[in-house]
């Protein structure tokens, strides 16, 4: 089971791919088991030197009391040091974003999600990026 990020593929180009792990509560992980999340309107942003996903909506477990957790809360993401520290000079220098893409249960069990450094496209991308989906279509 994983959840994908669709709009992030049309938006940006993707320059180079991580896997995190995610910092989450016991009832955010039985509400992603049960595909109540969404990533589309997600990003990442360092602060304080660690990397947390923001925005990112993972609704309340039904089942759960009143320590239940919020919906967009700011979730940090686990990464070794030495990618941290990439990321962040990558992103000083250029106009860089990092998009989360999927969100997956890995074989252990555990919540992984795979981030990407990203530049946005411009409208003219865009468009040709529709115009040779149309002309597969077509081919087809």
């Amino acid at each position: 089971m994983s959840i994908l990020n669709r709009k992030a593929r049309f938006q940006y180009h993707f320059i180079e791919h991580y896997m995190a792990g995610i910092q989450l509560f016991g009832t955010e992980v039985k509400s992603i088991r049960q595909n109540k999340v969404n990533i589309m309107d997600s990003f990442c942003q360092i602060k304080n030197g660690e990397l947390y996903s923001i925005n990112m909506y993972i609704a309340e477990y039904k089942f759960g009391t009143n320590w239940n957790h919020s919906i967009r809360r700011e979730r940090k993401l686990l990464l070794k040091k030495k990618e941290l520290i990439k990321i962040y000079k990558k992103l000083k220098n250029t106009g860089l974003t990092i998009i989360p893409i999927e969100l997956f249960f890995n074989d252990k069990g555990y919540v992984k999600l795979r981030i990407v450094l990203a530049k946005g496209k411009k409208i003219y991308d865009k468009r040709e990026f529709l115009r040779k989906k149309d002309f597969t279509r077509e081919v087809k």
